[in-house]
């Protein structure tokens, strides 16, 4: 990938420069969405709750990030992206500083939630930007570069918060996250591509995507396709204590897991780039293929961490989804790209509730596996009508 490109107003722009400040934001992100769910236990000793009422607090920033996408890629589609995703990094530092503060529950969960409404907005312009970038043959890999800062995140920044927060407090797990955004924004303002804005652009425009069926589609395989992930992820450390009996590798087969979506993230990237739906649908056929082993798996420690490993993969499917929506949106670019998260947050509710409810049902802990399985082949099966469709829509173009 160049490292050095030209806007389309004339002006350079060092590539690698850029997607690393992109990245950084994606880095902390991550870390704050992640660091919360291991920081839980403290988080509800120090605000004088119990563990599943301070577990509201997650649900507080994934009802931020649902509501923040569409919100705030509407009322800023006449800004430049730039200055946009600057303001968005600027609200994330002060809503996580704010967090850090917080003196009751009631305080914590507001400021939960508005800590997680500049999630979905920032990586939804984030890969507009980093696309923009590059060639077309290869925008993929860079919005993947920019998402490889949320997969890192879950291998070395969740863990050293966690570290930080153990040892000083789990208010300074949210307070290293606003020095982290307070850099993205310095790193944005000096390198990501000064374009103007878009005078065209409104936020009627954008609200047109809500009435473009292909883009629905797209957003239900995510939101769909994706909970098996979750499913998984949500009682792992469960599974591992309970079924698997080593308690003591649940930090390394979350650092795994990790490793497993950075890996996939870079394959799906460059699968995408050549040959978008059908990485998408080997993606999801993998994903469920894997899911179902997830089971018999779980007996041993060595194929549990082989397999969790292989089930971090699957989130390559978010750089593929991303880059198929900036094909379909037509003019509702950004907020299609912020709904993208939208989408995956709600596939991070429905996994883990579908999952629970297995548990609950007496299936037992490894049964979040097959719950996964089904809903990846869910996520299958939307895929096939987009392609369907995709085909139909062409054969019509044609005669």
């Amino acid at each position: 990938m160049a490292t050095l490109a030209t806007t389309a107003a004339g002006r350079p722009v060092n590539v690698t420069l850029a997607l690393l400040a992109l990245s950084m934001g994606g880095f902390a992100i991550g870390t704050t969405e992640f660091a919360s769910m291991s920081l839980l236990p403290q988080m509800a000793a120090g605000l004088g709750v119990d563990e599943p009422t301070a577990g509201h607090v997650i649900s507080a920033y994934a009802l931020g990030v649902v509501v923040g996408a569409p919100v705030l890629a509407v009322a800023g589609a006449r800004l430049s992206r730039r200055k946009l995703l600057i303001a968005l990094m600027g609200f994330f530092a002060l809503a996580n500083a704010l967090s850090a503060l917080a003196p009751t529950l009631g305080w914590m969960l507001l400021f939960r939630f508005l800590s997680g409404l500049p999630h979905g907005a920032f990586f939804g312009v984030g890969a507009l930007v980093a696309a923009a970038m590059v060639p077309r043959e290869r925008r993929s890999q860079a919005v993947a570069r920019m998402m490889l800062g949320l997969t890192i995140a879950t291998v070395a920044g969740v863990p050293f918060a966690n570290v930080v927060g153990q040892a000083l407090g789990w208010r300074w797990g949210f307070a290293i996250v606003a020095v982290l955004a307070v850099a993205t924004a310095l790193l944005l303002l000096l390198f990501a591509p000064r374009t103007p804005a878009d005078r065209t652009a409104s936020p009627l425009r954008e609200l047109s995507a809500l009435a473009n069926g292909r883009v629905w589609l797209t957003l239900g395989i995510g939101a769909i396709g994706f909970g098996g992930l979750f499913s998984v992820y949500t009682y792992l450390a469960s599974t591992m204590t309970a079924v698997t009996g080593t308690p003591e590798l649940i930090p390394v087969a979350l650092a795994l897991f990790g490793v497993g979506m950075t890996v996939g993230t870079l394959a799906c990237a460059r699968g995408a780039d050549r040959a978008l739906m059908p990485t998408a649908g080997v993606t999801l056929a993998f994903s469920a293929l894997v899911l179902a082993l997830y089971a018999p798996a779980a007996q041993q420690p060595w194929s549990m961490l082989a397999i969790i490993t292989l089930i971090g993969t699957g989130g390559g499917l978010g750089t593929v989804l991303q880059a198929r929506l900036m094909d379909v949106a037509g003019d509702a670019q950004t907020l299609a790209a912020a709904l993208n998260h939208s989408a995956f947050n709600t596939a991070n509710a429905l996994g883990p509730w579908l999952g629970g409810l297995a548990i609950s049902a007496g299936y037992g802990w490894t049964s979040t596996g097959w719950v996964g399985m089904a809903l990846a082949l869910g996520g299958l099966a939307i895929w096939a009508v987009s392609l369907v469709l995709d085909r139909r829509r062409g054969a019509t173009a044609s005669r």
